[in-house]
Order: C-alpha cells, then sequence, then structure tokens
C-alpha cells in the first residue's frame, strides 16, 4: 500500500497487531458465511494483476502469482500508480528517486515469484491522483491500459476488491484483499450475497511470498528514516513478518478472492 496515517483504521480504532487471525476477522467471517471455496489456479489460466502500487502485488496475490508461475502459466503485472506519495516529506528520496526506487523493489520482488521485467508494465499514473472516469487524463490512461490487455490477452484479470481500504473483452476479473483484514471498516466487507469468495493455498509458495515482501524495502523497513509520514506496510511490518495472514494455520495459511457471482 503506498501511504496512511497511522496504524489505526479509518474508524479511528488501532490496529491490534497480534490479533492476526488464525481464522477469517469476525466481520469478514460474517460477510462470507460458509467460508472461501478452494480455487485451482490452473483455471485462471493467463492472468493479468493490476496492482494500484508496488508491494500491493506481493502484498494481496503474491502466492497466486508464485503459484501461477510454477503452474507454467503466462502472467503480466500492472502498476498502476507511482507510489511516490508513500514518504511524500522526504528530502533523500524526493518523487523521482523514490518511483524509481520502488519500481526497482517491485521487480526483484516478481523475481522472487518467478516473474520476469518483461512482464510487468510500470503506468507511472500520479500516486493518490490516478484520474478517474471523465476527469482530465482518464481517456489517455485507460487507453494506454488497453493497450497491455490487448497485447496480453489474459483470461483472468486480478484487482483490488472495490472497497479495500486503500488510497490511491471477456476475462474473469477476480478481487484480491491488500487491507480488508487489518484496515477493514464494517462497510467495507462484501455484502450479503453480493460475492463469492475463493481461496488459493499458498502454503508450497509461503517462502516466495515472504521474500517477495521483503523485498519491498522502502515500505517494510526503515530504509527512508527522514519522513514520519510513512507507510502502511511499514508499521504494520511486524504482522507480515510474524503473523502474516497467509502464512499461518488453517484459513490463515489461504489467500482470500472474493468474485462477482456472475464469473
Amino acid at each position: 500500500m503506498t501511504s496512511g496515517p497511522d496504524n489505526k483504521t479509518s474508524t479511528g480504532t488501532s490496529v491490534d497487531k497480534k490479533n492476526l487471525p488464525g481464522t477469517l476477522p469476525p466481520l469478514l467471517a460474517n460477510a462470507l458465511g460458509s467460508g472461501p471455496v478452494p480455487l485451482d489456479v490452473h483455471t485462471l489460466g493467463r492472468t493479468l494483476v493490476l496492482a494500484p502500487h508496488p508491494d500491493d502485488e506481493s502484498l494481496g496475490c503474491g502466492g497466486t502469482l508464485a503459484l501461477l508461475r510454477r503452474a507454467g502459466l503466462a502472467v503480466h503485472v500492472v502498476f498502476v500508480s507511482d507510489g511516490t506519495l508513500s514518504h511524500p516529506n522526504s528530502a533523500t528520496y524526493p518523487a523521482a528517486r523514490l518511483r524509481d526506487l520502488r519500481e526497482a523493489e517491485a521487480l526483484e520482488a516478481l523475481r522472487e515469484l518467478g516473474v520476469s521485467e518483461w512482464e510487468t508494465t510500470f503506468l507511472r499514473l500520479p500516486d493518490r491522483h490516478v484520474p478517474g472516469v471523465g476527469l482530465p487524463g482518464f481517456a489517455e490512461a485507460a487507453s494506454r491500459l488497453l493497450v497491455v490487455l490487448n497485447a496480453f490477452a489474459p483470461t483472468s484479470v486480478l484487482v483490488p476488491f472495490e472497497r479495500d481500504p486503500h488510497p490511491g473483452v471477456e476475462q474473469r476479473t477476480l478481487e484480491y484483499l491488500i487491507w480488508l483484514w487489518e484496515l477493514g471498516r464494517p462497510d467495507d466487507m462484501p455484502r450479503p450475497g453480493e460475492r463469492i469468495a475463493f481461496s488459493v493455498d499458498i502454503n508450497p509458495v509461503l517462502a516466495e511470498k515472504k521474500r517477495a515482501i521483503a523485498a519491498h524495502r522502502s515500505q517494510v523497513t526503515r530504509l527512508i528514516d527522514d519522513d514520519e509520514a510513512s507507510s502502511i506496510t511499514e508499521r504494520l511490518d511486524d504482522v507480515y513478518a510474524e503473523r502474516p495472514f497467509e502464512f499461518d494455520t488453517g484459513l490463515a495459511a489461504l489467500q482470500a478472492l472474493a468474485i462477482d457471482e456472475d464469473w
């Protein structure tokens, strides 16, 4: 994730770093009912991942990416924004330098997951100012993305969950969770009957995912130490290092994906 003010939810509740679920968090469990349905990554085929910022691909679906590559399936990762507002006040890492650093970290992380730089696109749209529909710059940004989609011709597209608490053709579209686990409010959760939840067992690639997350050093360490407005990723680093939800037992060792019921 690119940035965040502190380790609190948007309702002001402090994040309990010890309360990392061996089961789904209560709010999410209630929304999903009986729990996710296991998903075999082979059914995804050629898969394109849209990541709002560098590190979201590792946090949200790094295990899935690693499994897809182990299965010999084609993948392509598109980073939408430049991620330069993770440390907006850093003098040692002004925007251009931070952008280059985060892109290098992303490529290193993807190598850990088996994805090459040739399978990666950086759109470099301005962090937190990605143009929305009808706004200046939207048509150009959409056109650039369409070029990638047409060239890669994915069978499946993975995007962040539509209400994931995050600033910032015929394909199956799946939504991956980034911060819904730790920072989601009740009204962020899937509505009853709104989603079918799927899970991908990433136990075989936990080590790769951990290394991929660790590759984003500007986000998970104090590499940039002259900006107190540091990223949520860094502030929750011990969450992922000690008990990341995908690396625990039961559902905690599963990577959750939600997709539209019409899929």
